[in-house]
């Protein structure tokens, strides 16, 4: 019988989603102990084994040995903001949550005052889901603030708690270039209907803390702009960034909080632009022996600043395509500029090219790597080295032109004179 209804449960969970089979996960506890030192409080943290496990009250926990978090049923499946994603994959934490001395009695059935509160913090590549568990304790609260007499939770003990608040992004990290339009999700999910919501978005650039958006549910007043206000009585925090410019570049923090539970995801916000690269010469450069030419390949408008240009050389550029062949070589010598910097930044890798018949027909690559790149940026070109000229073609060659200039003359003279004796003619012929 607890096979079919387990059976029924992912069935559930499947309901327009992929089916995220999740009955249990491995933890990391953290627990917290408070105690004084020369008049002032100290913690000390202890990690410990715990299951994050999905079932009903009274069931017998799936590893005896460890700390059990038993979530049983509520309005809010915290498996359903999973994604579908594999247990093995998920980096969960369970930490202690402390209400500051706020003892208020959550407005769901079974709720005290004196309720224990614990955040379950789930990390993948993709998302991050913050939640928060709370056990149900009908005795008194404690006349200090509950970090100073946290309830002893003992080894193998069972801790049978639901989930009271879910906050999640799907944009724990962005990448975007200059001048887009990004973004960045935060959504979030509550066990009762018409809590107070409070939300808030803030930004956090080079030790500067922001705040860029705030809406106040128990006044309805809102400040700032990015979310849509109506979008919050669904769930839906997400805040639009209209332009992207260098300054939009930090940690982004969605922040949700109904009395007592405060909770918040991060965002961490990257700003990147591939460098546009360019050869100061095309595909070919034809030098006499003896000729030197400077070469230059220039990677402009990238961010952020640490960028890598290598030039290499091969010896047959045909050689390139053939398998086999041997690789090309870094080639030595190149100087580097120093870094051009307005809102972007920019640089140029240049060497001085000395012909030789010897290098005719090799292959220079400039090869261009930047963070914002899959790929290295590759520009080519490829040297014919011709021989230089004798005294004898030369001598040749300005006889040629001396006697192409002669019969151009000749040709002019022909020309007047031939243009002369028409009118002349012209005017003998005229009737007086």
């Amino acid at each position: 019988m607890s096979l079919i209804l387990k059976i029924l449960s992912y069935l559930c969970l499947c309901a327009g989603v992929r089916c995220v089979q999740v009955s249990w996960l491995p933890c990391k506890f953290t627990d917290e102990q408070v105690f004084m030192n020369d008049g002032r409080n100290e913690t000390w943290h202890t990690h410990r084994e715990a299951i994050l496990q999905f079932d009903k009250a009274g069931d017998p926990p799936v590893n005896p040995h460890a700390v059990t978090f038993l979530i049983t049923g509520s309005k809010l499946d915290l498996r359903r903001f999973l994604e579908g994603v594999e247990a093995d994959q998920l980096d969960c934490e369970l930490l202690r949550y402390s209400t500051e001395g706020k003892y208020t009695r959550w407005p769901f059935k079974g709720g005290h005052e004196s309720d224990l509160w614990f955040s379950c913090i789930l990390k993948h590549a993709k998302f991050t889901v913050t939640g928060f568990l709370r056990h149900s304790s009908d005795q008194p609260p404690p006349g200090q603030q509950d970090h100073l007499s946290w309830l002893t939770i003992r080894d193998r003990e069972t801790l049978t708690t639901s989930v009271a608040m879910v906050i999640k992004t799907k944009t724990p990290s962005m990448r975007a270039g200059l001048g887009s339009q990004q973004k960045l999700h935060c959504q979030f999910a509550i066990d009762h209907k018409a809590p107070k919501v409070t939300v808030e978005w803030h930004q956090q650039h080079r030790g500067e803390r922001t705040r860029l958006f705030s809406h106040n549910g128990r006044t309805g007043r809102s400040e700032g702009s990015g979310v849509r206000q109506k979008s919050l009585a669904d769930g839906n925090a997400s805040f639009s960034l209209p332009f992207t410019e260098i300054t939009s570049e930090g940690t982004y923090i969605c922040s949700v909080s109904v009395i007592p539970l405060f909770g918040s995801v991060e965002i961490r916000f990257h700003v990147e632009e591939p460098p546009r690269v360019s050869l100061n010469i095309g595909p070919t450069l034809l030098l006499q022996e003896g000729g030197e030419h400077k070469v230059s390949c220039n990677a402009e408008r990238y961010y952020p600043r640490d960028v890598e240009i290598v030039w290499y050389v091969q010896d047959d550029a045909a050689a390139g395509r053939r398998v086999g062949t041997p690789l090309p070589k870094e080639f030595q010598n190149v100087l580097l500029s120093s870094h051009k910097h307005d809102i972007t930044y920019s640089q140029t890798a240049f060497f001085y090219l000395k012909a030789s018949l010897k290098d005719s027909g090799r292959q220079y690559t400039c090869s261009v790597s930047h963070q914002s790149l899959r790929m290295p940026v590759r520009k080519s070109f490829i040297l014919m080295v011709e021989e230089p000229s004798s005294w004898m073609d030369n001598l040749f060659f300005g006889l040629l032109v001396v006697v192409l200039l002669v019969v151009l003359l000749v040709l002019l003279v022909v020309l007047l004179r031939y243009l002369h004796s028409a009118r002349k003619q012209a005017v003998l012929k005229k009737p007086y």
